[in-house]
């Protein structure tokens, strides 16, 4: 371990560039490197101007990715199938130990954040808040079996809140990496520190999410994800060079923020769990898709047209998520394209996650939507992008098209609103010690 001190002169020195290389110059460029170097260094003189640690307090840099939705549009939370990777927008931390049993976050551009370890049950006034989320994942990691200790950290993040890139996840990944190397000696596997985030979510947070957004911030790259058994979900890396597909990865900023729709993704989860019940089972994916369609007319009679429509989308889009998944093993580009536009029609018509029925006069989404079809004539793909209702829409554009697609992107959004991302290799993460 690192002083602050020895870790700001290492990253200075250019001793961590490999790692810092390997998650943030993706383009092979030296700007890039230089880039997250100084974005590195700044975020460790941060935490040392923000809490003043002692001179020998251990302390380490820690990265918590965003995440994109390649496939499986909200089918994790029925123990279905998705597609998901890592991008290179993140949460970057540099933490270190207190000393004693508060942890304080310094988020840059918020509040200080103060969690004390002595009390970590849920707390009603807390709910929908960042304080939540680290109650949450201490208390997962307490429950675990490891003793706590208090840390302070300082935070800056490039992924846009309420995106569709999933700050929240990637929050509790970043948070979950660094209780799990100053309190389990890094015994924590992707895979569980997703679960503690997930866990943080549903319980402190009260969002009724499933576990894509998590694991795919946690475990890096692209990966294909089966939920069958929540408890022990089957994880596939994806083998696929995206850099050679000839097409870019763009997340455009639609101006809509869904940081408020925590209703409407719940009433998702909700929806689909009733029609489920009407077989006896907790979950789609143990209710047969012939059962399900056999008990069409008696669950519209039930539960109402539109859990049944966001059934179907379930059904489709968990068949999608693994065809799509296929489609970039066999190399076969062209294939996943067209069910990736397949699954943003289903998302739009069966699952109705592109706008909110709170607020029908915001319908930021179905416009970037219509307009990014235009420019893009027919090729590539388009879809919204993540949890939905409002946010980010996806595109998959080929490389002579860049240029005017996110021209005519940010002409209509204004500027710096369409996001050119690379699938990151590496998930949640210390990146210095």
């Amino acid at each position: 371990m690192s002083t602050p001190d020895q870790l700001l002169a290492a990253l200075r020195e250019g001793r961590h560039d490999q790692s810092l290389a390997a998650l943030y110059a993706l383009d092979g460029t030296q700007e890039s490197l230089d880039r997250a170097r100084d974005r590195a260094c700044h975020v460790v003189q941060s935490l040392m101007d923000t809490f003043s640690p002692a001179g020998d307090a251990s302390a380490a840099l820690f990265s918590g990715p965003g995440r994109t939705e390649i496939g499986g549009n909200h089918t994790d939370h029925q123990h279905g199938r998705v597609l998901c990777g890592s991008v290179d927008m993140d949460m970057l931390a540099c933490a270190a130990l207190n000393g004693t049993d508060t942890i304080r976050i310094c988020s840059e551009g918020y509040p200080m954040l103060e969690i004390g370890l002595d009390s970590l049950i849920p707390r009603k006034e807390e709910k929908n808040t960042s304080a939540a989320l680290v109650r949450g994942v201490a208390a997962k990691v307490e429950e675990l079996g490891y003793e706590l200790a208090g840390f302070d950290a300082y935070i800056t993040s490039t992924v846009l809140s309420g995106s569709g890139l999933s700050s929240s996840a990637a929050y509790e990944v970043l948070v979950g990496n660094i209780l799990n190397y100053f309190c389990c000696g890094g015994a924590l596997d992707p895979i569980q520190i997703a679960k503690n985030g997930q866990y943080a979510e549903n319980i402190y947070f009260g969002k009724l999410s499933g576990l894509m957004d998590q694991m795919g911030s946690s475990v890096g790259g692209a990966v294909a994800i089966d939920f069958g058994d929540p408890a022990d979900p089957v994880v596939e890396p994806i083998r696929y060079d995206f850099s050679q597909s000839g097409h870019a990865l763009c997340i455009v900023d639609t101006c809509s923020s869904h940081g408020d729709l925590t209703e409407d993704y719940s009433d998702v989860t909700r929806e689909m769990n009733a029609v489920a019940s009407h077989f006896g089972r907790q979950h789609l994916r143990s209710v047969p898709e012939a059962d399900f369609r056999a008990a069409l007319p008696a669950l519209r009679q039930a539960y109402g047209d539109r859990a049944v429509l966001r059934s179907l989308h379930f059904y489709d889009d968990d068949r999608r998520a693994a065809q799509e998944a296929q489609a970039l093993r066999d190399g076969d580009f062209s294939r996943f394209l067209a069910l990736v536009n397949a699954s943003g029609l289903s998302s739009a018509l069966h699952l109705q996650n592109t706008w909110s029925i709170a607020d029908p006069k915001q319908q930021a989404i179905p416009v970037v939507l219509a307009i990014g079809s235009e420019l893009l004539e027919g090729t590539g793909a388009i879809r919204v992008h993540g949890g939905g209702f409002a946010g980010t829409i996806q595109a998959w554009v080929p490389n002579e098209r860049l240029a005017a697609f996110k021209a005519g992107m940010e002409a209509l959004l204004g500027q710096g609103k369409c996001h050119v991302l690379h699938i990151r290799p590496v998930g949640g993460c210390v990146v210095a010690e």
